[in-house]
């Protein structure tokens, strides 16, 4: 299984580098696989690439996602 995260791109790197945060955890990716991308852009990363961007709208949604399901498992495992 393979799981894509939003990222938000706070700094742009030399070459196709570029640091994101990750829900607080701050990463540098590479952004060869994308073009135009701009400090502040969200998008999508996986095994350290940007496969694309994303609108904010979006990046919201599906963070709120991740939440949600981080939340339910918390809630789960206290019951257990």
């Amino acid at each position: 299984m393979c799981l894509a995260v939003p990222a938000q791109v706070i700094a742009l790197r030399p070459g196709d580098a570029a640091l994101v945060d990750l829900g607080g955890v701050r990463k540098e990716i590479s952004l060869a696989l994308v073009d135009g991308v701009a400090v502040g852009d969200y998008v999508i990363v996986h095994v350290g690439f940007a496969l694309q961007t994303l609108d904010r709208d979006e990046a919201a949604r599906t963070l709120a996602l991740f939440a949600a399901l981080d939340e339910a498992h918390a809630v789960r495992e206290a019951d257990a």
